[in-house]
């Protein structure tokens, strides 16, 4: 099959690794790709969000199927155009993408179907979002109602935090139109989560689970970021949470939105929030995320593209997908300033030599290749990935390989899968 990857991320390198290594596979494109994916794929300069020339190129170099990796093109409605010109897609709808389109959108969705959430409202004026929160108390949650890469949440431990995260959205418009609605919500406490599941939309099955590390220092200190690594399995998530995820949260979704007209196919990512009234969910993500993408994929026996296909076709029912049973965690290195406004184009030396290193891949997220030299070329650059038998291997095997890889620009948390490492050591 002729096939094309739309994006230029860690989560794009990881797909077009396992897609790759599919024998279906002929021909793989990646729009635009980076300096790692071009190891994989035949890069093509264009962009992700350039919707018409994304379709015209899949015409012109009769793409069978493409899969979309990044929301924003998702909820621009790329699938929608690349199946009315008859090019077979992976990927929501622009109508079924407002899961993530829209925070406000997808909590009055599960108010509607009776799926556990945190109590919330919805506001376009500042003055009312403050005397929600005054009449809440805190802490609680800011978030922008649109698309913000990952940035647009603020946890505010106090209520002066809040009503600084509210003008910062509502009135200094930090996110655009992104934040010119935002949603106020309850503070959840427990152990985060991440599940995620193909939806054909009728039906879903589970992949493998995953737990993200958002703020950007150690010991989950400092602002939310898109990611700054992931590890799988996620301990929390039990076989029988598993069961009770896919029955109280999954299932009624995909079923929930076929009902309103919004058939859901692709990748359903839950954030979930784990505690002692059981899992709730905290918003949904339309796609692979990233970086657990690329701890999902190292783990993953069984060949993705027919998944990915058998989701788009609608036809998941009784598929199974099969994982290997070793342990895998991916460390982000991002420029120093991230998550704010980064430098570009300092030089990162050594990726050979770290890749060296059992069992480990380097997967590149911002980069590009400039002659023989590799650049950084945005904020989480790098997401080197390691499979082990357990979590403290495997974290063992990133950071020997991140200590050769020489980039003073970047920087990484030190810390990623200490609560799996801990529950290993604490299961025996």
């Amino acid at each position: 099959m002729r096939i094309l990857i739309v994006g230029s991320g860690g989560r794009e390198h990881a797909l077009a690794w396992a897609i790759a290594a599919s024998p279906l596979t002929t021909q793989l494109y990646c729009a635009p790709g980076n300096a790692g994916i071009a190891q994989e794929a035949t890069c093509v300069p264009i962009g992700a969000d350039d919707i018409d020339q994304l379709v015209a190129f899949a015409r012109s170099e009769r793409i069978e199927f493409v899969v979309v990796g990044p929301e924003v093109p998702l909820v621009a409605g790329l699938v929608d155009k690349l199946e009315a010109a008859g090019i077979a897609a992976f990927g929501p709808t622009a109508a079924a993408a407002a899961l993530e389109g829209s925070k406000g959108f997808t909590k009055d969705f599960c108010t509607r179907h009776g799926i556990p959430t945190a109590a919330y409202g919805r506001f376009t004026d500042a003055a009312k979002a403050k005397a929600f929160v005054r009449a809440h108390g805190a802490p609680i949650v800011v978030k922008a109602d649109g698309l913000a890469a990952g940035k647009g949440v603020v946890i505010a431990a106090t209520i002066a935090e809040a009503d600084a995260a509210i003008d910062d959205m509502l009135r200094a418009h930090r996110f655009g139109a992104a934040g010119a609605e935002i949603v106020v919500e309850e503070f959840l406490d427990g152990e985060e989560a991440s599940f995620l599941a193909l939806a054909d939309g009728a039906t879903a099955i589970p992949l493998a689970t995953a737990q993200d590390h958002k703020r950007v220092f150690d010991g989950d200190r400092g602002p939310n970021t898109g990611g700054m690594g992931a590890y799988s399995p996620a301990p929390v998530v039990t076989p029988a949470m598993t069961a009770d995820v896919m029955n109280r949260i999954v299932l009624p979704t995909v079923r929930g939105m076929a009902a309103e007209g919004r058939p859901f196919k692709g990748v359903l990512y839950a954030g979930l929030m784990i505690g002692r009234e059981g899992p709730k969910l905290l918003e949904y993500n339309v796609r692979f995320g990233d970086p657990e993408c690329q701890a999902l994929m190292v783990r993953l026996k069984s060949d993705l593209l027919p998944a990915l296909i058998a989701s788009r076709d609608g036809v998941l029912a009784n598929f199974d997908l099969r994982w290997h049973d070793d342990m895998s965690l991916c460390v982000v290195m991002a420029t120093k300033g991230y998550p704010g406004e980064v430098p570009r184009g300092s030089e990162i030396k050594g990726l050979a030599r770290a890749a060296e290193i059992e069992d480990v891949i380097v997967f590149h997220a911002g980069t590009k290749a400039d002659g023989g030299r590799i650049l950084a070329d945005g904020g989480r650059v790098l997401g080197i990935t390691a499979r082990a038998t357990t979590v403290a291997e495997a974290q063992r095997r990133a950071y020997a390989a991140i200590d050769r890889i020489d980039w003073p620009e970047g920087f990484c948390r030190h810390d990623i899968g200490w609560r799996g490492a801990t529950a290993t050591r604490s299961n025996g």
